[in-house]
């Protein structure tokens, strides 16, 4: 597996030094707007996927302006998770954007590919990825992508139930928790990019915990066997 320093799929956050107690009752409530579009955005990043399949298979080659698309569809589930249901560690308002927002405390984003293998696109994204479907099901619960609340028992809604929860009670957000959270959220997010042939790259079996990913010095080293 490749080092989660050299890992092309990244995910960030920062949690805000001042949560209110009380905004994570009605967070889900306030991000009706964001879930609405994001309706619309994932139809459409169904289709660009199908497009972008053939145009692998053929070309080798995502077509860059799709790729663009489809990360910023990630992006944009990334930040209004974030806010409203996956480790709620922000009060300001997600941005309607595709586009990656610097100042927002939640980023995410994908190296663009040069080349992507031929014979990967045809089974990688179900065959390959079973092991990881199982983890994910594990961590988000209901079923790999089911985060939207905390009826999936999974890992994720849980442990940010109990965040909230403690937040509501001591006016600060448990900073473990907001690592282990961070962590599992960059675990799907790195699954997401490989089965969505953004990459070719295979999410490592490792949590990398914490709001940064982690540096070259702190990353394990490669396995010397993995394909390159």
């Amino acid at each position: 597996m490749i080092p989660a320093a050299a890992s092309p799929v990244r995910l960030e956050a920062s949690v805000d030094p001042r949560l209110s107690r009380w905004m994570w009752l009605v967070k889900w409530l306030l991000a009706i707007p964001h879930y609405i579009v994001l309706f619309f955005l994932w139809i459409a990043f169904v289709v660009v996927t199908v497009i972008a399949f053939f145009a692998i298979l053929f070309t080798a080659r995502y077509p860059r302006a799709l790729f663009d698309f489809s990360v910023g569809v990630l992006r944009w589930n990334w930040r209004v998770g974030y806010y409203a249901h996956t480790v709620l560690g922000t009060d300001r308002y997600p941005p309607f954007t595709l586009a990656d927002v610097p100042d927002y405390p939640a980023r995410f984003d994908v190296v663009y590919p040069e080349r992507l293998s031929r014979g990967l696109v045809l089974v990688k994204w179900w065959l390959l990825a079973i092991p990881q479907y199982i983890v994910v099901g594990m961590i988000v619960g209901g079923g790999w992508g089911d985060n939207d609340d905390w009826r999936g028992a999974g890992l994720l809604p849980f442990l940010s139930l109990v965040a909230v929860v403690i937040l509501l009670f001591t006016a600060r957000y448990p900073r473990h928790l907001f690592d282990f959270l961070t962590g599992l959220a960059r675990w799907t997010a790195r699954v997401a990019a490989y089965a969505t042939l953004l990459t070719d790259a295979y999410p490592p079996f490792r949590l990398d915990q914490g709001g940064q990913e982690p540096s070259a010095a702190s990353a394990p080293p490669a396995d010397p066997l993995a394909k390159a």
